[in-house]
Order: C-alpha cells, then sequence, then structure tokens
C-alpha cells in the first residue's frame, strides 16, 4: 500500500486533534519483528494484495462480520497482546480505504443506473444496511480506544456538528421568465396578464425565483451558529447541452447578473454546477469553470457539485483537480440519502485506480431533497422522511463530523404534496439547537 495514504489514513481515523505520538504509534505489518514498535498493530488482510486489488476477488461477501458492533469489510474481529502490542485482526484501514475511496464504485462498472451513476442501493453499505451510519468515523472511535488502552494519551473527542454548509444548485433559476416560459405559462392558462407579468416583472413574481426566503433562512441559521461554522454555497450551470441540463440559461441574463452580484453580498459562496454533459465528458469542466469565472467578473472558483450527482467514474475527479477546483460537494448518492464516503468529515480523495491521495478535498453530500420524496427514490412520507435526516445529524453529531444538505430552488416553490419547504425548515431548527453529550460512542 502507498505510505503517504497509509499515513493519511490513520491520520484521519485518528482526528486532526491527536497527536502525532498516537499516528506513529500505529502500525500496518504483519511482519512479527515489527510489531514491538508499534503500540497498536493493524494486520493487514490481503486487500492491497497484487493480483487482489482492483479485481471481483476483492470485495467483500456478506453478511459482514461485526467487530464491537461495527461492521467489518475486512479480516477478523480478534485482538490479542503480543509484548506490549495490540494486535488487532480487524482490517480497518483496507475498511476505511474502501470506502472513503468509492473503490467499490471502480471495481463494478457494469453496474450503473441510466444516468450513468452509481446506485446508492446498489452500494456494499445499503446492502450491508449500515449507508445511515458514518462507520469510517467509527473505526476512528475504535483506533482511539485501542491507543489508549496501549497506553498512549489522546485528547477527548469533539462532539457534534463542526461545520454546516447549506447548499443550493441552481438548476432552474426562473419558470416563467424565459419566451418558453411565456408560452409554459400560456398553457398553463395563467392569462395573457399574469403571463406578460411573469415575462416582464420583477423576478420575485416568479414562482422558482425563492431566493429570497432561502437568504433568510440561511442567514438566520448562520447568526445562531456562527460565520465560522455555517455557510451558504449557491452551485451554477455554466453549459451543457444535453436535454438533462435544460432548462438552459445564460450567466450573460440580467436577471442572473443581479442574482449573482447578490450572492456574496449575502456571505455566500459561489461554485460551479458541472454540467451534465461535463459528466459524460469532463475535459468541459475546465471551459465551463472559466465562463462562470468571466460571468462574475474574474472572481476564481474553487467549488463544485456535478449536475444531477454525476461524477460518475471515481477518476473523473482529476479533471477537477486540473481545473483548480479544490473542494467537491457531489459525493452523496441520488436514490437514498446516506454517507457514500463512509464519512461525515471531510476527506481528501484517494484514487481507487493506483491508492495515489490527491489534494481534492471531497465533503460528503449528506442529504438532497429530490432524495427523499421523488417515487423513484426513498419516496417517503414528510414523518418518515423527517424522522430519517434527523437521524443522519445525530449521526453527524456523534462522529463530530459536518453537514451538507442540497435543497434546490424550486424546491421551496409551494405546491400540492411538496414538503420540502417545510422539511428544510425543520432541519434547519434541528441545527440550531445546541446539543450537548456527556459520553460517546469513543469513550464507552
Amino acid at each position: 500500500m502507498n505510505g503517504e495514504v497509509l499515513r493519511y489514513l490513520i491520520r484521519f481515523l485518528l482526528g486532526e486533534d491527536a497527536p502525532e505520538l498516537a499516528v506513529s504509534a500505529v502500525g500496518y505489518t504483519a511482519v512479527p519483528t515489527d510489531f514491538p514498535r508499534y503500540k497498536v498493530v493493524i494486520l493487514p488482510s490481503g486487500f492491497f494484495g497484487e493480483g487482489v486489488y482492483g479485481t471481483a476477488s476483492s470485495l467483500p461477501s456478506l453478511p459482514l462480520r461485526e467487530i464491537e458492533g461495527i461492521p467489518l469489510l475486512f479480516g477478523t474481529p480478534e485482538t490479542e497482546t503480543t509484548g506490549t502490542t495490540l494486535l488487532v485482526h480487524a482490517d480497518i484501514i483496507a475498511s476505511a480505504c474502501f470506502l472513503a475511496s468509492r473503490y467499490e464504485e471502480l471495481v463494478r462498472k457494469g453496474v450503473r443506473d441510466e444516468h450513468g451513476r452509481f446506485p446508492g442501493r446498489e452500494s456494499l453499505s445499503a446492502r450491508a444496511g449500515f449507508l445511515h451510519r458514518p462507520v469510517v468515523d467509527e473505526y476512528g472511535c475504535l483506533l482511539r480506544r485501542w491507543l489508549r488502552q496501549a497506553g498512549v494519551p489522546l485528547p477527548e473527542e469533539k462532539r457534534g456538528i463542526r461545520k454546516i454548509y447549506l447548499t443550493h444548485d441552481v438548476d432552474a433559476p426562473f419558470l416563467y421568465r424565459s419566451w418558453k416560459g411565456f408560452v409554459r405559462s400560456l398553457l398553463d392558462k395563467r392569462g395573457i396578464a399574469t403571463s406578460l407579468k411573469g415575462k416582464f416583472g420583477v423576478p420575485k413574481s416568479d414562482p422558482y425565483y425563492t431566493f429570497p426566503d432561502i437568504f433568510r433562512q440561511d442567514e438566520h441559521l448562520r447568526e445562531l451558529v456562527g460565520d465560522n461554522r455555517c455557510r451558504s454555497i449557491y452551485f451554477f450551470i455554466a453549459g451543457g447541452n444535453t436535454k438533462e441540463d435544460k432548462p438552459h440559461y445564460s450567466l450573460r441574463n440580467s436577471d442572473i447578473q443581479q442574482l449573482l452580484r447578490q450572492i456574496p453580498t449575502r456571505q455566500a459562496l459561489l461554485g460551479l454546477h458541472a454540467s451534465y454533459e461535463a459528466g459524460l465528458n469532463p475535459a468541459l469542466i475546465v471551459k465551463e469553470k472559466k465562463a462562470l469565472e468571466k460571468a462574475i467578473g474574474g472572481s476564481k472558483i474553487h467549488l463544485n457539485r456535478h449536475h444531477f450527482l454525476a461524477c460518475r467514474e471515481p477518476e473523473d475527479a482529476d479533471m477537477l483537480e486540473k481545473a483548480g477546483i479544490t473542494d467537491d460537494f457531489t459525493l452523496g448518492y441520488a436514490d437514498v440519502a446516506g454517507f457514500r464516503l463512509g464519512t461525515s468529515r471531510p476527506v481528501r480523495r484517494i484514487n481507487p485506480a493506483n491508492c495515489r491521495l490527491s489534494s481534492l478535498v471531497l465533503h460528503p453530500l449528506l442529504i438532497m431533497d429530490c432524495t427523499l420524496d421523488d417515487s423513484k427514490y426513498m419516496n417517503l412520507p414528510f414523518e418518515e422522511a423527517e424522522r430519517y435526516c434527523l437521524d443522519l445529524l445525530e449521526q453527524v453529531r456523534q462522529a463530530g463530523g459536518e453537514v451538507s444538505l442540497l435543497w434546490h430552488n424550486n424546491s421551496f416553490t409551494p405546491a400540492p404534496g411538496n414538503y420540502s419547504p417545510r422539511l428544510y425548515s425543520s432541519l434547519l431548527d434541528n441545527l440550531s439547537e445546541p446539543h450537548i453529550h456527556t459520553d460517546s460512542k469513543c469513550n464507552e
């Protein structure tokens, strides 16, 4: 295994507050003469072995074993002491790498939905029943506990949600303000006067222009929890010619320009919403990023989320890096909410094709609005959706991670059966409340 990745994974599992002494006290080796050098040794399971890694034979088989109630992908749950070293047979290094790198998606290339995405329901996490848990973070709890048992001093883990990202993909900023929208308005039998007002009136008269309400709610939460803990991000489309990229809008449009100018004044961030077409042809990401930067006067864009969450192959992230993207917010499943990367914390991208570490930071997408109510996806009624989401938030609190929510601007439009605005308000209310934990899974 690549030494840089190994060291990063150990550091990631232990957390940013762990001293260097603790990181160097963990070994990943099967060589008995090396055991005395470490306080805790994790025995490699063979996952990274030549002729194994990258093949179907490397995939875990169900049902999975567990260690202290935590699903274990590789190794066995036994621990033993040899001399002054705790020997762990549970390969949490391979298990964490498997999840955080999206390794499964590389090996199971034939498993894709109609948009070329790896379906969440097909993931090992879903099939084994732990997609709703940040299992990689739970491995970190185990490792810290083992080190304490071996006499290595470690600070107490920080509980609670460390960062909140309220993100909004601007797929359709308006419903009626284009000429096509004007025709749609007439077909919707809104009348000529109302249709003309929709086309030529003020933007806020358009049902999809819900940004004032979004600004108000997001800013209220930010005031309650602090700017250092809560940020809003608006992702704009800057290209794409497929039917999935419709409705096309121009960044030069006066209404769009006005919106783009508003966002920084609201202390919010701008990001690229790489088009559906760019998901099919990642070379277009550079062009689209430059187009968005030009539209905002030359300021640099460093954030991205793919339209349709269609970052189809793990290797597609190479183009994000080449384009100058530093942080990506795509990594959630469209069809089921949960922890696609196995963690609630931002993690540097590990390329599963060559097990190399990159500078691109992946922010786990926890919940997307349409995932919950769309009949093709989870299809949950409001009460079940709210309960499921609140459980996910509690998982993040226990892990000391970050929350990333995705609510489209048109999801705030009142409509029969649309509970998205109500659910968003409920989640923000929950995020605004102080949650104090006197104990944690790490300290049991």
